[in-house]
C-alpha cells in the first residue's frame, strides 16, 4: 500500500495547523497574564481589587465583538480578516509589553481582544472551508475544540514561566513571534468563501457596551452592595442597552445575531453550556492562582508548573475521552458526563486549606476539573455549529467563542463577589489566610453549580439524536 500524501492533504494539514495555533494564541491570553498579576499589580501601582480588569477587560473585548468580528468575516473575506486580526493582536501585545501604567496595559488587553474577535470566528470558519464534510472535518473541529480548553491552561504555564525568569512584560512580548508565524502561516489556508449585506456596528457597539456595564456593576455590587449608586446605575445601563441590542437586532437589515442562528434548540443549549463552562473555568484559574501565590507562597514558576495537571486533563478530555464518547453517544450526554466530572472536581477544590499537602487536593483536583472541562469543550463546540447554513457559519463561529468569554467575565465578576464575601464574613480572630482560602473555595464551589446548571442546560435544550447526527460538520443542511 502506498504511504504517499497528496500535496492537498499536506497542504490542510498545515492550514489545521495554522487555524489551531491561532486559537491556542487566541484563547492562551485570556489567562496567561494570571499567574503574573500579583507582579503586575506591583510594579504598575494597580489596586488588588482592580487586577482583574487584567483579564476581564480582555474577556469583555473578545466576546463582546466576536459576532461582528464573524460576519465581517463573511462578508470582507474570512483569510483577510484572519490576517488583519492578527496584525491587531500583534500590535496590541507590543503596547502591553511597554505599559507604563495600569490604564495602558487595561487598553493594550481591550486591544489585543479586539483582534481576538477578529481571529477566532474566522478561523474556524476558515477550518470548515479548508476540510470537506465529513470525519475529516469532524476531527479538525474536535482539534479546534480542543484548542480552547488547552489555550487557557497554557497561558499559566507560559505565564508563570515568563514572569519568573523574562519578567511580566514578556507575558505581552511572546505573542509578537507566536503571531508572526501564525501570519507565515496563512499562505496554506484557503481564502473562505464571502458573502454580501453590511456590518451591524450598532449591535455590536451596543452589545459591548451592555456587557460591559454588566460586569463592573456585578464587581462593584461585590465591593459596595447592590444597594450603591454606581451599581444601580451601570446596572440599568446593562438592561436598557441589552433592550436596545434586541430591538436594533428586530429592525437591521443585516443584523449581527441572525435569527436562524439561534433558532435551533441543540445550538442554543451548546452555546449556553460554553457560557456556563467558561464563568466556572476563569474563576477557577483566577482563585487557584491567588491561593498557590498568597497562601502557599509559590513562586510564578512553580505556579505555572502546578497547573500542569490541568493541561493533563484537558488533553486527556479533549483528545482521547471526549472524541471516544462523541462516536458511541449523544452530544447532550458527553456535555452531562463532562460536567460532572468538573463538578466533582469543583467539590474536591473546596478541601484546600493552608499549608496542606498539594498531592491531596490541588493537583489531582486539576487533574479531574481538565478531564471533564476536555470533554466539554469538544462536545459544545461541535454542537455550536451543528446544521448552521454556510453564510452564517463566521457568526456561529464566534458566538461559539462569544459563550466562553463572556462566560468568563460574567462569571469572575458574580464568583469574585461571593469569595470577597465569604472571607469578610469568617467569625473575628479567624487566622488572614484560613479566612482568605475560604473565600476562594467557596468562589470554585460556585463555579461547581455553573457545571452543574450546565448539566441541566444540556439536558433540557439538546436533543437526544444519535452521536453521528450530533458531530454533523459545519455548513450541514441536513438535520
Amino acid at each position: 500500500m502506498s504511504t504517499h500524501t497528496s500535496p492537498r492533504t499536506e497542504r490542510s494539514g498545515l492550514a489545521l495547523l495554522v487555524i489551531a495555533a491561532a486559537q491556542l494564541l487566541m484563547v492562551m491570553d485570556g489567562t496567561i497574564v494570571t499567574v503574573g498579576l500579583p507582579v503586575i499589580g506591583t510594579g504598575l501601582g494597580i489596586a488588588e481589587a482592580d487586577l482583574d480588569w487584567v483579564l476581564t477587560s480582555y474577556a469583555l473585548a473578545f466576546g463582546g465583538l466576536l459576532l461582528a468580528g464573524g460576519r465581517a468575516g463573511d462578508l470582507f473575506g474570512r483569510r483577510r480578516m484572519f490576517r488583519a486580526g492578527l496584525v491587531v493582536f500583534l500590535a496590541a501585545s507590543l503596547l502591553g509589553g511597554v505599559a507604563g501604567n495600569g490604564t495602558v496595559l487595561i487598553a493594550a488587553r481591550v486591544l489585543q481582544g479586539v483582534g481576538a474577535a477578529i481571529v477566532a470566528p474566522a478561523a474556524l470558519s476558515l477550518l470548515a472551508d479548508t476540510f470537506p464534510a465529513g470525519p475529516r472535518r469532524n476531527k479538525a473541529l474536535g482539534v479546534y475544540g480542543a484548542m480552547g480548553g488547552l489555550g487557557s491552561v497554557v497561558g499559566l504555564l507560559l505565564g508563570g514561566a515568563l514572569t519568573e525568569y523574562l519578567g511580566w512584560r514578556w507575558i505581552m512580548f511572546v505573542n509578537i513571534p507566536i503571531a508572526l508565524l501564525v501570519l507565515a502561516g496563512t499562505f496554506a489556508v484557503v481564502p473562505g468563501s464571502r458573502g454580501r449585506g453590511g456590518l451591524d456596528l450598532p449591535g455590536a457597539v451596543t452589545v459591548t457596551l451592555a456587557l460591559g456595564s454588566l460586569v463592573y456593576a456585578i464587581n462593584r455590587a461585590g465591593s459596595h452592595g447592590v444597594g450603591d449608586g454606581l451599581t444601580l446605575a451601570f446596572g440599568s445601563a446593562a438592561v436598557a442597552l441589552l433592550v436596545a441590542f434586541v430591538l436594533i437586532q428586530r429592525s437591521a437589515r443585516d443584523p449581527m445575531l441572525p435569527s436562524g442562528v439561534l433558532a435551533d434548540r441543540g445550538r442554543l443549549g451548546a452555546n449556553l453550556v460554553m457560557l456556563l463552562m467558561g464563568a466556572g473555568q476563569l474563576a477557577t484559574f483566577y482563585f487557584l492562582t491567588l491561593y498557590m501565590q498568597t497562601i502557599e507562597q509559590y513562586t510564578p514558576m512553580i505556579t505555572g508548573l502546578a497547573y500542569l495537571p490541568f493541561a493533563i486533563g484537558i488533553g486527556i478530555g479533549s483528545g482521547v475521552v471526549g472524541p471516544r464518547l462523541q462516536a458511541r453517544t449523544a452530544t447532550r450526554t458527553v456535555l452531562a458526563i463532562g460536567m460532572a466530572v468538573a463538578a466533582a472536581a469543583m467539590g474536591w477544590f473546596s478541601l484546600l486549606a493552608p499549608g496542606q499537602n498539594p498531592l491531596f487536593v490541588l493537583l489531582p483536583a486539576q487533574l479531574a476539573g481538565g478531564i471533564g472541562l476536555g470533554i466539554g469543550f469538544v462536545a459544545a463546540t461541535i454542537g455550536g455549529v451543528h446544521g448552521v447554513a454556510s453564510r452564517d457559519s463566521g457568526i456561529a463561529s464566534g458566538l461559539v467563542n462569544t459563550s466562553q468569554q463572556i462566560g468568563g467575565a460574567l462569571g469572575l465578576a458574580v464568583l469574585a463577589g461571593i469569595a470577597v464575601a465569604a472571607t469578610t464574613g469568617q467569625p473575628q480572630g479567624t487566622p488572614l489566610p484560613d479566612a482568605l482560602t475560604s473565600g476562594y473555595t467557596a468562589g470554585m464551589l460556585g463555579a461547581g453549580a455553573f457545571y452543574l446548571a450546565a448539566i441541566l442546560t444540556a439536558v433540557l435544550l439538546l436533543r437526544p439524536r444519535p452521536a453521528s447526527r450530533n458531530a454533523e460538520p459545519l455548513g450541514s443542511a441536513s438535520r
